[in-house]
């Protein structure tokens, strides 16, 4: 099959999500890049199984991650990917995934290269598969999630659980 056919067969894959906020500071009422990632994400017919925020400490992420894993095909987190000492999504992420999509990570941040310029390496946002489920951990800014949901995600993302369960 082609991919024209590929993701056209996908395209009424049931996809439960997750949503993970890493972040000190926000709240429900200021968490604007989470709530677009559950309402883009619900637009595009995804089942939210559930949405939190959790501070940036590495255990309350990986329990978070745990929680959420048997119960979603995707996860999406949000905040934790710079460069800071408490930017840690990155490592508790990645040392859970089976399987990375490096893809994901370099257009990102090619995309945002060409919207920002050089800034764009300071991000270190990544995608891949643990347990059957897809991760992707983006930014906090909300300009950055709209762009990984909108140009990556969302278009894909029927597609990819589709390609991930079917064997």
């Amino acid at each position: 099959m082609s991919y024209d056919e590929h993701k056209q067969a996908a395209q009424n894959t049931p996809v439960r999500a997750g949503v993970i906020t890493v972040s000190d500071t926000r709240t429900e009422a200021t968490d604007t890049s989470g709530r677009y990632i559950v309402e883009s994400l619900e637009k595009a017919g995804v089942d939210i199984i559930e949405a939190r925020i959790v501070p940036d400490i590495p255990e309350r992420i990986e329990l978070a991650l745990d929680q959420l894993v048997t119960h979603c095909e995707v996860i999406v987190t949000t905040g934790g990917t710079g460069i800071s000492r408490r930017d840690t999504t990155i490592e508790v992420a990645t040392r859970k995934f089976e399987r990375t999509l490096p893809g994901f990570g370099e257009i990102f941040r090619m995309l945002s290269y060409e919207e920002i310029g050089s800034g764009a390496m300071l991000s270190r946002a990544v995608a891949g598969m643990w347990n059957n489920v897809l991760v992707f951990s983006l930014p906090g800014s909300l300009h950055a999630v709209r762009l990984a949901m909108e140009q990556l995600i969302l278009p894909e993302i029927h597609h990819l659980v589709w390609e991930m369960i079917r064997q």
